[in-house]
């Protein structure tokens, strides 16, 4: 790299090939495309799309992405030995451009015990593999496995000769997540204190986090002179998963004065949409308290978390949500909130502040919070029209019973509810169970709003464990949240659409009452 080409930092997405080791299941090749795509988007330089001499199929998948790529460069992995090397290019010829990635063992226990020969021998393997695919591009790629545990005298002499054969890129893996911050970044200064011809390549880093190292490790060998990071979306990837591109890419940005100038080609924006693309393919959740793309990322329960976000942002946000593609912080009204929240959110919903009393509402949060735990906005401005005596729930479940089976039984339920001081029943049938059940509380309750979220959780172990039901419901262009709880899931289920209809229901008396006003 030349000009301010060295400033620009490389990332090379894995998650087609490191991430996807790391599934249960294999992806399809139009899943695969898909995500590239995506990648494509997102700004990823280099997209290693796949192992092609794994089999026929990551063959196919393989050159189907370097087709469709258009300005990401493809990129296939290949073992240090013939075949793989000619699978990649079998798969890749027809791409405009494209990388191939080849590997060998460095360290003294892999040397050792898995290939079982002198560090000599290894270094000519990787000679000769690098030279074998010089023969069908000028983009290639060499790694050293398990650098980071490789004495640092072999490390460097495979360098120089990887170099030497032809590699314009050198990766240095933290294979096993083994290393600490100080010192994968001194291996980094190591190799270009030492190795002669390190400026003719660019030095890449692919670090594991089995140590919760992997971002820390990369981001510190960019001090050192590393010029390129191999990542995957959520950090998806073998065992603890890898570098997350989603973490290196807003780190550089956030921090840019600290790297000097260092820069990225990610569209910051598409994070968001990528880290949801990838985990809904993959079927892979983002933990809610994952960096940058978590659900809890640019959420604030604390009350002094809060009073300071609402006075500025930056208080407690060093990124914004919609920075990476998201729409906006999540103020989470629990029982740790202060009134600030609260008076914020009722001024968001429309109500002066004196059409209203703060302390009071306040109080009757607090007791409402600790019986929810998460109140949401709706449940707030029930309290402003609801007493304690009349906020009893217009719809209560009295009974249901349910018949379900094989292809050749259709799902059937009875359902008995409380409507008002009225009990009613209704039965009917359904595509399963639960949308029988469904069917027959909408209609018991003559609220028909569109099912937008359902998820299941087991609260507690074993066989007695109680399932907890979560529905979001899309009423009038309003969400509703509704939870249900039982040791039954068809009655957790029941539950929770009852209880996201009641909120319907109050939300509809309130704006009755306000147009009447």
């Amino acid at each position: 790299m030349s000009g301010n080409d060295k400033n620009r930092v490389i990332i090379f997405d894995t998650t087609l090939r490191d991430g996807e080791q790391a599934l249960q299941a294999s992806l399809s090749a139009r899943q695969k495309l898909q995500i590239a795509l995506m990648l494509e988007n997102l700004g990823v330089d280099v997209i290693e799309a796949g192992f092609p001499v794994s089999s026929p199929g990551d063959m196919a998948s393989v050159r189907e992405i370097g087709l469709a790529l258009k300005h990401a460069i493809p990129c296939g992995l290949s073992r240090a030995v013939d075949k793989d090397i000619d699978a990649v290019y079998e798969a890749l010829k027809d791409s405009h451009h494209y990388r191939i990635h080849t590997f060998i063992a460095t360290s003294a226990i892999h040397v050792q015990d898995k290939l079982k020969k002198d560090f000599s021998d290894v270094v000519q393997m990787a000679v000769r593999a690098v030279k074998r695919a010089r023969n069908y591009t000028d983009d290639v790629e060499f790694s050293c496995e398990d650098a980071g545990r490789t004495p640092i005298d072999h490390l460097c002499r495979m360098v120089e000769a990887a170099i030497d054969a032809g590699a314009g890129t050198v990766n240095i893996p933290d294979t096993v997540g083994y290393t600490l911050p100080q010192e994968f970044g001194g291996i980094i200064k190591t190799l270009f204190d030492r190795v002669p011809n390190i400026d003719k390549a660019v030095i890449s880093v692919h670090c594991h986090n089995d140590l919760g190292m992997a971002t820390a490790n990369s981001l510190t060998a960019l001090e050192y002179g590393a010029r390129q990071i191999e990542c995957t979306v959520n950090g998806l990837g073998e065992r603890a998963g890898n570098c997350s591109l989603e973490e290196v890419a807003m780190a550089i940005k956030t921090r840019s004065k600290y790297f000097e100038g260092l820069y990225t080609n990610i569209v910051a924006t598409n994070i968001a949409r990528a880290s949801q693309v990838v985990s809904g393919i993959c079927n892979e959740p983002v933990p809610s308290h994952k960096a940058i793309v978590g659900s809890n990322a640019f959420s604030h329960s604390s009350g002094i978390h809060q009073d300071g976000v609402l006075k500025n942002r930056e208080t407690y946000e060093i990124i914004t949500p919609e920075s990476v593609g998201f729409k906006d912080n999540n103020m989470h009204m629990t029982a740790r909130s202060g009134r600030h929240m609260i008076k914020a959110c009722l001024k968001n919903l429309g109500y002066q502040d004196d059409t209203y009393d703060l302390d009071s509402i306040y109080q009757r949060f607090l007791k409402l919070a600790d019986k929810k735990g998460q109140v949401f906005d709706y449940d707030l401005e029930a309290l402003l029209f609801f007493s304690e005596d009349d906020d009893e729930a217009q719809f209560g479940l009295l009974g249901l019973n349910v018949v379900a089976g094989d292809k050749n039984i259709i799902p059937t339920a009875s359902v008995k509810l409380r409507v008002g001081k009225r009990t009613r029943i209704d039965a009917g049938t359904g595509n399963g169970p639960i949308d029988a059940v469904y069917n027959c509380i909408t209609r018991l309750t003559r609220i028909d709003a569109s099912l937008t979220s359902f998820n299941i959780n087991a609260k507690g172990e074993g066989m007695n464990a109680q399932g907890q039901v979560d529905v979001d419901v899309l009423y009038e262009g309003r969400q509703y949240h509704g939870k249900g709880l039982s040791t039954d899931v068809i009655e957790a289920a029941a539950l929770a659409l009852i209880n996201a209809y009641n909120s319907v229901y109050r939300a509809k008396i309130i704006h009755t009452k306000e147009n009447k006003e």
